[in-house]
């Protein structure tokens, strides 16, 4: 337990952000209502789908690989809108891996 000394030198939460001076604290610094907000909403909901398919095991295999594969593109378009290089590389390479996927299982594996 703090004892009432200590507890005036820590200084609160709010405080801290006070002392910030910042707005993007308190905001939430991605565009709202625009086309990348509706891309990400529509992508994130395709990537859950496709998570839940892939988890219950349900027999729509490679079904599941194209929702993630969608949704990934989405999120792939919203870098580009956002030039955040980060969410493209990540995206780039899960488009890329969930091709894969999907091409062996149409026309066979390399071996």
């Amino acid at each position: 337990m703090m004892s009432d000394e200590v507890k005036k030198w820590v200084p609160k939460l709010d405080d801290k952000i006070k002392a910030l001076n910042s707005s993007r604290v308190f905001k939430s610094v991605t565009p709202k209502g625009d086309v990348s907000w509706y891309v990400k909403w529509v992508a994130s909901f395709f990537i859950i789908i496709g998570m839940m398919l892939t988890s219950l095991d349900v027999s729509l295999y490679p079904i599941n690989l194209f929702f993630h594969l969608i949704g990934v593109g989405g999120w792939f378009v919203v870098g580009m809108l956002w030039h955040d290089r980060s969410l493209i590389v990540v995206n780039g390479i899960a488009i890329a891996i969930f091709s894969m996927g999907i091409i062996k299982h149409f026309f066979g594996g390399a071996y």
